[in-house]
This record gives C-alpha cells, sequence and structure tokens, in this order.
C-alpha cells in the first residue's frame, strides 16, 4: 500500500489551520500544520510535504515569499494558495512562481478538494 501522502498547511490564522486540518484529515490524508512560512521552512524532513495549502498574507515572510524560497530549491512540492487577498498582481505572481492553484476565501470546499487530488496525482 502507498504511503498516505502528507499535506502542509501554512496559516497564520489557528481557526483556518484547524479547520484545514479537519478537511484534510477527512480526505484521508496526513496533516503538518505551519503558523508561519518561517515556521514551515525550519521543518525537517520537507521532503515528507507532498502537497501544501498556504496563506499569501502572513506576518514575516509572505506566502509569495515561501514560493520564491522554496522554488531555489529542487522538488518544490505543489502550492494551493488560500487566501482573502484576490487581486491580479498577486495571483498572476503566485501562478507564475509555480503555483498549482489560486483560491479565494472563503474557500469553496468542493474546488479545493479536487485541487488537492490533482496536486497529488500531478
Amino acid at each position: 500500500m502507498p504511503p498516505v501522502p502528507t499535506i502542509a498547511v501554512v496559516d497564520d490564522d489557528q481557526a483556518i489551520r484547524e479547520a484545514m486540518d479537519d478537511l484534510v484529515k477527512s480526505c484521508g490524508y496526513e496533516c503538518r500544520l505551519f503558523a508561519s512560512a518561517e515556521e514551515f521552512l525550519a521543518f525537517e524532513p520537507r521532503s515528507t510535504i507532498d502537497c501544501m495549502l498556504v496563506d499569501v498574507t502572513m506576518p514575516g515572510l509572505s506566502g509569495i515569499e515561501l514560493q520564491a524560497e522554496l522554488s531555489k530549491h529542487s522538488g518544490c512540492p505543489p502550492m494551493i494558495f488560500v487566501t482573502s487577498y484576490k487581486d491580479e498582481r498577486t495571483r498572476n505572481t503566485a501562478i507564475n512562481g509555480g503555483a498549482f492553484a489560486f483560491l479565494g476565501k472563503p474557500v469553496d470546499i468542493e474546488k479545493l478538494i479536487g485541487c488537492l487530488e490533482s496536486a497529488l496525482r500531478h
């Protein structure tokens, strides 16, 4: 049996992290929670992460800056941005930086699950 995929949730909002944790686990995946981009960057082994759900606007490094930092290294997992910060410039920066998807909050759960499943198959 293949290992269960692990999803990282990087969001400074505790309520969002807990809701995403419940959602990810209800889909049968493992979940790791991070309150900041810096906390994720300090996590070893990052290679155990199969996909990431990331907020754009956080204290310290933003989700976009996290994406730029991770893209310097090989093997960056697919990133799905989930944000209330929905301007086109930010969206284009994320997508051009290799984001798998860019979803607005409040997130459409079916759409999020579909993106997650697609990213894991990718």
